[in-house]
Order: structure tokens, then C-alpha cells, then sequence
């Protein structure tokens, strides 16, 4: 198994404070024998970015709205080194032209410096938070829409390659375009084409670079995401989607009456002008389709704290605090990865249905497949898909994690096509490919030992796998042939067919 050190003490906390335009955050982090915890995770919705005005000056009740927030945050500060903690703020106090008559107060309460950071900082550490949470393929678009300003990034695995900050916000638009609270078609016209005009003048360096996977780092993307899970929609944002809710939008008049399944309370008001600006991304950038990153400008800060945290794999770290954290076994958790790895690159050089995200979720599903024996052997696959359902699985997309818990749940007894309904046809085929494979590979590591899996060959001819044995698997492995040859009557019930050589 992969292992990585950080050189911290045993045991240390570390703070990040984000004093963004729209909501104020403050995140801890347990650094324990190289794993990094979070324990403590604080938000407020402060609005700072509707207290300012034409003229950048900041109100005294926006003032006062974020001076009462850090007096709450100080008090849990006060157990952390001085230095693990750091404290940012972003676009507001860079506009406003009375950001003193914040800091300073803001720093008596804190005991801390506050450092206001250029937006081009800001977007470099929103790639680097995202860099270190989600495991990046090839190139890489990270989108981050904040209350006043909204990053770009285009980026390599850890290295951002073009980016910038542009002064657009979901809290600004929406006082400029969504005047006491009414949600209008000319409104969203107009909010949309203003996001055009400042996108406008980056759009063609974004667009010289290709990129692999488009990821958002901020409230609009993951307000969409939750909208569409609680709508049995598990897939990328699309923007046949943001179309959609647009509609809703509009059609609903006003914020107050703007009702959408999914929508929380607290994301109501600044839904429709986030949404204006994510729909010009969309548009100008040619964007297929986004998922959602792990982290944005607090998990950078925090990270960068940690400078001799290993960055190479995200992914196998995550998995490994999961395999520590839960007792699985490391070598029957090695011996899955390995094999399911083997079986996809065969199945993806036999079959046009396969992607990049195949081998990558059943390899997880692979590892952490006897999660679920933390709590018991029986339905610990139901157990295991319950864990992975409230854990954060460093490396990985929340619509991956979503397809890893499913297989997890699916890796073994009678096969529920039920749980497909909720992805769209394309991820449907991936998941299904996945969750075959999955399965095969559980039955043949069965002795648990490396030495003792038959060496399997995969052919595909049509729509029938055919696994083929250079061993008398009858003869020499008679409990994994039994099991084989019953998970073929499962599949064939699933209406997959699967045979054995």
C-alpha cells in the first residue's frame, strides 16, 4: 500500500478563515500521522458585498454583520497555534476604500492579521484547494463564483497555467439585476450579457487550451448539484440544466416565491444571479458539462500550510486515511485495485463504452469494497455504501463518489438495476461495465491471498464477456467456480451474459 508522511508534529490543528463577499467560513484541520481530518467546519452568511456601495464604500451594518461573525469565530481560534492559522479576505475589501475600518477592528478580535489577497492570489489557491482534493485529468477549468468576483483557472495537476479574477458576483449581480427581489426575463438577459462582456475579453486564451474536465468550486455549481440529486438526477452540470432552472426562475417572479426542490433557504436569494453568471460561463467557454471539486480557497490556504504534504496522489491518499481509518484490509483492498485495474484495461481496449472515470471508480469501489465489515459481515455492502455516503473521499468528484458508493453497494448478491434510473444513459453503461467487473473481481480474490488468484483473460464479443482461464478452474478452484458460475445466472437475470473458458 501507497504511504506519505507529513512533517507535522504527531497531533496539530490548523485554521483557515475565508472573509468572502457573500459568506464568511472558517475551517480546522486534525494533522494525525498523515492523515488530514477535518473536525470543525463554521459558515455564516454575512452579505458583505450588498453593503457596498456605488461609490466602494462599505456600510456600517455590513460592518457590523462581520465583526459579530468573527467574534463567534475567535473563540474556537483561540485553541489553535498562532502559527497554523491564516486569514484571508477577498474581493469586497479589495473594492471597498474604507477595508480599514474592518480589518482593524477585525484583527482586535481575532488576534490574527487579516491578509486582503489580489484576486489573482484568490484564484491561485481556489486551483490549488481543488488541485489537492480532487485528482486532476490532463488539463484542468476550475470555476469559482463568489458574492463579488468570479475566478478562472486553467490548470495541471498543481500548477495553475492561465487564470483570472473577474469583478462579477452572485451578490452584486443580484442587487443589480434582480431589484427588490423580482426574477424577470429581462433581468436574467441583461445579468447574462454583462457576464459575457467580462468574460469576453479572456474567453479566447481559455478557449487555446484543451481540457479534460471542467470543475466548480463554489455555491451556485453545488446548489445545482444538490437540486439535481434531490431530483434523482445523478450527473454532471449540463446546461440544458441551468436552461431549465432558469425557466423555474423566471417563472416564479420573485426571490420569494422562487421554490425549487433542492434549493436551501440560505442560497435562495443570490440562486438566480449565480445562476446568470454560470449559464455566460457556459455559453462563452464552450463548457460540455462540470462536476464538483473537493475543495476551493480554504482547502488551498490550509494545504499550503502543510507545504511537505506529499501532492503526487490525491486519490490513493484519500483512499488510505479510508483503509486506516475503517481497519480494511490492506492487502485484499491491494489485490482488488490491482485486478479490477487489469480487467478495465481490457475492457476498455474490447468495447467503445468506456472512459477515463471507469477504471478510476471501480478501482476505488475495488478498495474500499469491505468497508462496510467495519460495522458487520452481514449486508456489509449496504454498511459500506452507508459510509461512503457520509465520508469525503479526497481525489474524487462528488459524482464519482456518488458512483462509488453505488458499486460499493452493488459489488455482490442479486443485482438491483434500480439504482441506474438515477444517472443518464451514457453514465448508465459506464456503471454497469464497472459494477461487472466489480463483482468478477471480488469472486476471484475469494482466498485472499495474491498467489491464489487465477490469472483471467476478458474477451468481448457483442454484448457477451467471456472470461477465459489458462488453469482447470473447476479442478484447482472449485469455490470460485461455483461462485463464478452463479454470479453468471445473476448477470444473465440482469440481462448481461457472462460465460467462463
Amino acid at each position: 500500500m501507497d504511504t506519505y508522511q507529513l512533517s507535522t508534529t504527531q497531533d496539530e490543528y490548523y485554521a483557515a478563515v475565508d472573509l468572502g463577499s457573500n459568506s464568511f467560513h472558517m475551517v480546522i484541520v486534525r494533522v494525525l500521522a498523515g492523515s488530514v481530518q477535518i473536525v470543525s467546519k463554521n459558515k455564516q452568511k454575512v452579505r458583505l458585498a450588498a453593503g457596498l456601495d456605488e461609490h466602494g464604500v462599505l456600510s456600517d451594518e455590513s460592518i457590523e454583520r462581520g465583526l459579530v461573525c468573527l467574534r463567534n469565530f475567535a473563540e474556537k481560534l483561540q485553541d489553535i497555534p498562532p502559527k497554523n492559522i491564516k486569514i484571508v479576505a477577498t474581493a469586497t475589501l479589495r473594492l471597498a476604500s474604507n477595508a480599514p475600518d474592518f480589518v482593524t477592528p477585525a484583527e482586535t478580535i481575532l488576534s490574527h492579521k487579516v491578509n486582503i489577497i489580489s484576486g489573482e492570489e484568490e484564484a491561485k489557491q481556489i486551483y490549488l484547494g481543488v488541485a489537492y482534493t480532487s485528482a486532476n485529468q490532463g488539463n484542468s477549468l476550475v470555476i469559482d463564483i463568489g458574492g463579488a468576483s468570479t475566478e478562472i483557472i486553467i490548470g495541471r495537476d498543481l500548477q495553475p497555467l492561465y487564470l483570472t479574477s473577474l469583478n462579477m458576483g452572485c451578490v452584486t449581480f443580484m442587487d443589480k439585476f434582480f431589484v427588490d427581489g423580482m426574477i424577470t426575463e429581462r433581468g436574467f438577459k441583461d445579468a447574462v450579457s454583462e457576464a459575457h462582456a467580462a468574460i469576453d475579453a479572456h474567453k479566447h486564451t481559455f478557449l487555446c487550451f484543451d481540457w479534460e474536465q471542467c470543475l466548480g468550486a463554489s455555491g451556485t455549481p453545488q446548489a445545482i448539484t444538490s437540486i439535481l440529486v434531490k431530483q434523482g438526477i445523478n450527473d454532471a452540470i449540463r446546461l440544458s440544466y441551468l436552461y431549465q432552472l432558469r425557466d423555474e426562475c423566471i417563472q416564479a417572479g420573485h426571490l420569494g416565491a422562487l421554490e425549487i426542490d433542492g434549493l436551501v433557504p440560505a442560497r435562495q436569494a443570490i440562486f438566480p444571479s449565480g445562476l446568470a453568471i454560470l449559464i455566460a460561463l457556459f455559453e462563452s467557454l464552450s463548457i460540455n458539462n462540470m462536476q464538483i471539486s473537493g475543495g476551493a480557497l480554504r482547502e488551498g490556504i490550509l494545504y499550503g500550510m502543510l507545504e511537505n504534504y506529499q501532492k503526487s496522489d490525491r486519490r490513493q491518499q484519500g483512499i488510505n486515511q479510508l483503509i486506516s481509518r475503517f481497519h480494511i484490509d490492506p492487502q485484499q483492498s491491494k489485490n482488488a485495485k490491482k485486478l479490477s485495474s487489469r480487467l478495465c484495461q481490457q475492457m476498455c481496449k474490447l468495447t467503445q463504452y468506456c472512459d477515463l472515470d471507469t477504471e478510476v471508480v471501480t478501482t476505488a469501489a475495488a478498495a474500499l469494497h469491505e468497508i462496510g465489515l467495519h460495522i458487520g459481515f452481514k449486508a456489509y455492502h449496504e454498511h459500506g455504501a452507508y459510509i461512503l455516503s457520509h465520508v469525503e473521499l479526497t481525489g474524487y468528484t462528488s459524482l464519482q463518489q456518488m458512483m462509488i458508493t453505488d458499486l460499493v453497494r452493488m459489488h455482490r448478491l442479486d443485482i438491483d438495476l434500480s439504482v441506474l434510473k438515477n444517472y443518464k444513459p451514457s453514465l448508465q453503461t459506464m456503471l454497469v461495465n464497472a459494477m461487472r467487473i466489480l463483482r468478477i473481481t471480488i469472486i476471484l480474490i475469494n482466498r485472499r491471498k495474491g498467489d491464489a488468484i487465477p490469472a483471467v483473460d476478458l474477451s468481448i464479443e457483442d454484448d457477451e464477456w467471456q472470461l477465459n482461464f489458462s488453469v482447470d478452474l473447476k479442478r484447482l478452484h472449485p469455490l470460485i467456480y461455483t461462485e463464478l458460475t452463479h454470479e453468471c445466472w445473476l448477470q444473465h437475470k440482469a440481462g448481461w451474459r457472462l460465460s467462463i473458458n
